[in-house]
């Protein structure tokens, strides 16, 4: 037997184990599906959709600074610039 009839041989024998195989698992499944009995379908529920509502929030108007809150800003601004600037 030359060697490329064993392979083809080989190629053929694990073809027809597959088949076999197959027709088998298909067999089983199909005598499990028939032992079980009639399939009983469960009825779908429906899950009621909850809408959210809006809540309105309410807008905070900005204060604006007097003259004097911003003047002690403007002094810690350029405070804070000296101090750096000496430190390093």
């Amino acid at each position: 037997m030359s060697h490329a009839s064993m392979l083809k041989a080989r190629r053929q024998h694990q073809k027809t184990k597959k088949l076999l195989d197959v027709a088998a698992k298909q067999a089983k499944r199909l005598a499990k599906q028939a032992s079980a009995g009639p399939a009983v379908k469960k009825a779908k529920v429906k899950k009621e959709k909850v809408k959210k509502e809006k809540v309105k929030t309410e807008k905070v108007k900005k204060v604006k600074l007097t003259k004097e809150e911003l003047g002690r800003q403007d002094a810690k601004k350029s405070s804070a610039g000296t101090g750096k600037k000496g430190a390093s």
